[in-house]
């Protein structure tokens, strides 16, 4: 370890109140499980909601897979916490619902649709192309040090970025009402855009706030105000969840299974791309735990990390929900708090199944008015950007990465503003480059393997 090194590890053990093996007492514990819940509840219920949102599905199944996808994201967070076998992290490491695929799998979902295919056929052929993908991710797990030679911070940065933006669509169409408001006719309406502002307002507000509490619950609270404005102005029926079962069974392979080669293509790609982003924030969790982030415990750590993030994907796919990742978000908590044990995890895991088990909490959050999510997912989507832009920030670009991210992101963003530009090329060609996501990242790994470095 580099003497760098040894002396953020020795800062951060100073702050540190609970180690990684320390077990605190019964209630610190359960507060510190509560806080981080409170910081990724929204961010594993907003992709499910999003997607079945554009895939059109009914309150029932939409329930029902954001039940799946708070048990999914328990049960993960508990196999990152354990570590079972080589399988796993041992920190405290809270996994949840990626944002990262949700431009592949809403742009596979609705070319199925858009080819005749039902909505909950979409959703068994995404959840099939999710579950063969994700052995990329366990398979690269175990050739780490080959992985971060080709994909490097440049193409990393290039494709969250890509991710923020191609995403803002979606994030603007909510704010004015959704797919449904625009075939209605109430689209962008005054109540539409006066909502999603006012939530935005209210999470920018709180975020900037000196409570550390308070910022880390901006984006909750902001939904929750928006969510009591839409009932004073009578937008929300709650009569839709009187049909809803009291509890959701896991059952495994729920809606089959499906399968698209150039989907897998586009959701292989984000699973590499997923890979380091793990990488990277089991690095800082390993950092602000106190932890070495250099030498054998750390390699094994993030090794068993990457593997834990490509089986909970697996899982999650069995049971009918999105890939999982690690959170971020969860090592601002571990930093204000100063407990990184991991037993903290098991609370985590427990909450979170316990919520998963009971459909109406996907129901509660199935009939909130799409211009009160628009007003979050917003900032969600342009966080993601800027996520992308400061790995961008933190490379000392050459010419040379100057023409890859050039390239990668004008291709990316081309075809997602003009999808015209491949009307004329193959289907199997379509269906791939389709996804801005997917055609940027193409470009930026290929460019960055084929144009040779200078010396």
């Amino acid at each position: 370890m580099d003497e760098q090194s040894k002396q953020s590890t020795r800062n951060f053990k100073s702050e540190v109140i609970y180690g990684l093996n320390d077990r605190p007492p019964f209630v610190e514990a359960f507060l510190a499980a509560l806080q981080h819940v409170l910081a990724v509840f929204v961010g594993i219920i907003t992709p499910p909601l999003i997607i079945c949102n554009a895939f059109g599905l009914g309150i029932e199944d939409t329930s029902y897979i954001v039940s799946m996808s708070l048990f999914i994201s328990g049960v993960a967070t508990f196999i990152q916490a354990k570590k079972i076998g080589p399988i796993g992290s041992g920190l405290l490491s809270i996994q949840g619902t990626s944002f990262t695929f949700l431009g592949p799998i809403i742009g596979a979902g609705m070319a199925a649709i858009s080819g005749g295919a039902s909505p909950t056929e979409a959703l068994a052929l995404v959840f099939g192309v999710a579950l063969a993908g994700s052995f990329i991710e366990m398979i690269l797990s175990r050739f780490l040090d080959q992985a971060r030679k080709i994909i490097t911070p440049l193409v990393t940065g290039i494709v969250v970025t890509l991710i923020g933006l191609t995403l803002v669509k979606v994030g603007i169409v909510s704010m004015g009402g959704g797919f449904g408001a625009m075939k209605s006719g109430n689209f962008a309406t005054f109540q539409n855009l006066a909502l999603s502002f006012g939530v935005m307002a209210i999470i920018i507000i709180l975020n900037r706030s000196k409570n550390k509490y308070l910022r880390m619950s901006s984006i909750f609270i902001g939904l929750l105000v928006g969510y009591f404005v839409s009932i004073f102005l009578g937008l929300i029926d709650f009569s839709k969840l009187k049909d809803l079962s009291i509890i959701a069974i896991p059952m495994p392979f729920k809606y089959g299974l499906g399968f698209s080669w150039s989907a897998f293509i586009s959701i292989g790609i984000i699973y590499i791309i997923t890979t380091i982003e793990s990488i990277g924030d089991l690095t800082a969790t390993s950092t602000v735990s106190g932890e070495p982030i250099v030498g054998d415990v750390y390699f094994k750590r993030i090794s068993g990390g990457v593997l834990g993030d490509g089986f909970n994907s697996f899982l999650a796919s069995l049971f009918n929900t999105f890939p999982n990742t690690t959170f971020s978000q969860n090592n601002g908590v571990i930093q204000l708090t100063g407990v990184a044990s991991r037993y903290v995890g098991y609370f985590i895991a427990a909450i979170l199944v316990v919520f998963g088990f009971f459909p109406i909490v996907g129901g509660v959050f199935k009939i909130m008015p799409e211009p009160v999510l628009g007003g979050a997912t917003i900032v969600l989507f342009g966080t993601v950007a800027a996520a992308g832009i400061r790995i961008l920030n933190s490379i000392k670009l050459t010419n040379r990465d100057m023409i890859i991210l050039a390239v990668s992101l004008a291709m990316g963003l081309g075809v997602t503003l003009v999808p015209d530009i491949l009307k004329n090329m193959p289907q199997m060609v379509k269906n791939v480059f389709a996804s801005g996501i997917t055609t940027g990242g193409i470009f930026a790994i290929f460019l960055n393997i084929l144009l040779p470095k200078r010396k």
